[in-house]
């Protein structure tokens, strides 16, 4: 048995000393998730190129020890970070310093490698007039490339779908415990694992060398008939689809990619965001279904607020929004960093306050004047449901004609200035933090938040929750927001003190059930969901000996797959 001093010092000869990192304060922002989930480890590993990634999970593996992969650690439901009691001790594997981007087929596809951030796909392909699946939402927060592809992520615009391919190059741990490289890039470059992983990091492969295998698709191409399909009885996309599963794709840690290739997409050029509110949800459902089923052009997107949620995101998702209109996307994994940093700090004072940071931050944020555009803070006052509807080319012009018709009995439209229509995006991706910042300076009020994110089948008219009484009683905020037209919604509850949010939140699991709703829908099931059989079926065919990830979906933690 490799005892832990050999194991680390195989590590530091591997990626450096200062790219092991050990003791609790170090290593806390990898320990702990971005909303959820937090656990012990060995030690973190940040290796700096492809081949020392591939030496470390090596190392690891024939020491019998745990690896978990993590990117950019923006996770919510807490699945590239340890949780609970394990067997085996765990190292985190950190592949951010390995950020590689590289266009082929004149940028109508990229290879992107472990640590290359959405952010940075967007600010290469931009000048080609291209863009990535997702460049809203997860970009913001700085997510990584891969780790969308491994969870299934996005899907947010409504023409690309989420994070799908068939092409990528991982290695999965065989069931005699042997560390197997496989190579279905697409690429035809021959050699051992270290030499085919040296070359595809350093670009180093001609034209003829990129292969377009049969069948085997770079994105979700199907997406745009699932959701024109208004009257179909299941969702459009869910993390459990077993038509989304496939190697890399939806792996959830369970292998260590690589590489991925994916296609990319024309920017979308000319284009209006129309802000629409209501006080009847019936209709924005006809709204949906008749742009949907009968516009000859799909939006972009389309995204949903509720009053509460706008009110919650206003106050508490202010310094993420100001953050981003001030510095972009591409700082927001620096600050996150810092914050997390000042976390460590303070969290080693005896005495010091719980929060501390974020309390700060929410302080000095409230000095700044109102952020959000006079007819959206209108509307607010006036509409309980806000829908933001972003439409190109010819679908500015049917769009303005559809809403322009809009009785005024049922609400009202206008559209947007193009600085208005950056801030109301803006403002609806920055509620996706806002919870969390609210239980922080509400500590002492808070139990915890219950996030749900669940996709509604296509066919569903009344898709307002409503509560119970005895489960409305222990929730002090609701914030209701999400991907309208593909019926993909995030329900964040904020549990008052002294209440059970774990059995609050099963509560809620039989209600999603009698919806015939599934769940999780993009965010995938971390340790926050079981997983569903066609996952844990796909987890077991990637990694046979439970030694990548164990755990997650709250399967077993134990090697080979021990139950409890």
């Amino acid at each position: 048995m490799t005892t832990s001093t050999d194991l680390l010092q195989a590590l530091r000869a591997i990626v450096g000393t200062r790219h092991v990192l050990t003791g609790d304060g170090r290593t806390r922002r990898f320990r702990k998730g971005y909303r959820f989930g937090e656990g012990d480890a060995l030690a973190v590993v940040q290796p700096g190129s492809l081949v020392e990634q591939w030496r470390v999970v090596k190392a690891c593996v024939e020491a019998g020890r745990i690896v978990i992969m993590q990117a950019a650690n923006t996770g919510l439901t807490g699945g590239s970070t340890p949780d609970g009691v394990y067997d085996r001790e765990v190292v985190i594997l950190s592949t951010t310093r390995i950020d590689g981007i590289h266009l082929i087929r004149d940028g109508r596809q990229v290879i992107c490698l472990p640590g290359a951030s959405l952010y940075a796909l967007e600010d290469r392909l931009k000048p080609l007039g291209r863009e990535p699946h997702s460049v809203i939402g997860s970009s913001c927060i700085g997510a990584s490339v891969i780790g969308g592809v491994c969870n299934n992520s996005g899907g947010s615009l409504i023409q690309r779908g989420p994070a799908y391919t068939q092409l990528a190059l991982y290695a999965q741990v065989r069931a005699d415990g042997a560390l197997e490289l496989v190579n279905h890039l697409g690429l035809a470059i021959e050699g051992d694992p270290e030499a085919i992983l040296a070359r595809v990091e350093a670009g180093d492969f001609t034209d003829a060398e990129i292969l377009d295998p049969a069948g085997a698709a770079a994105s979700d191409s199907g997406y745009v008939e699932r959701i024109r399909d208004v009257d179909a009885d299941t969702p459009a996309r869910y993390n459990a689809d077993a038509d989304r599963l496939f190697e890399a794709s939806g792996s959830a840690g369970k292998a260590v990619v690589f590489a991925v290739r994916l296609d990319t997409f024309a920017s979308v050029g000319d284009s209006a965001v129309f802000y629409i509110g209501t006080n009847d949800p019936l209709v924005l459902t006809r709204i949906r279904r008749d742009i949907l089923g009968g516009f000859e052009n799909l939006p972009v997107a389309g995204e949903y607020m509720h009053r509460d949620c706008y009110d919650i995101a206003r106050e508490y998702g202010k310094d993420t929004f100001l953050a981003i209109r001030k510095f972009g996307t591409g700082s927001m994994p620096r600050l996150f960093a810092m914050k997390s940093a000042a976390d460590a700090v303070f969290a080693s004072i005896p005495g010091a306050p719980k929060f501390l940071a974020d309390r700060l931050v929410q302080f000095a944020t409230s000095l700044f004047p109102e952020h959000l555009p006079e007819r959206m803070n209108a509307y607010r006052d006036r509409f309980e449901h806000h829908l933001m509807l972003k439409m190109a080319g010819p679908g500015v012009e049917e769009a303005r004609r559809y809403l322009a018709a809009l009785p005024a009995a049922d609400g009202e439209a206008f559209e947007c200035t193009k600085d208005e229509g950056d801030k109301a995006f803006l403002h609806r991706f920055a509620a996706a933090g806002a919870a969390i910042r609210y239980r922080a300076v509400h500590h002492r009020h808070v139990s915890d938040i219950v996030a749900l994110d669940i996709a509604l089948p296509r066919n569903t008219r009344d898709w307002m929750e409503t509560l119970p009484d005895d489960v409305a009683a222990p929730i002090l905020k609701r914030l209701y927001y999400g991907h309208f037209f593909c019926h993909v919604f995030h329900q964040d509850y904020v549990v008052a003190a002294g209440q059970d949010p774990i059995a609050l939140e099963h509560r809620m699991w039989a209600l999603l059930d009698d919806r015939n709703a599934r769940y999780p829908a993009e965010h995938n099931v971390g340790h926050l969901y079981p997983a569903a059989p066609s996952q844990v079926s796909h987890f077991r065919k990637l990694d046979p000996c439970n030694c990548l990830n164990p755990g997650i979906g709250m399967t077993s933690r134990k090697a080979e797959w021990v139950e409890a």
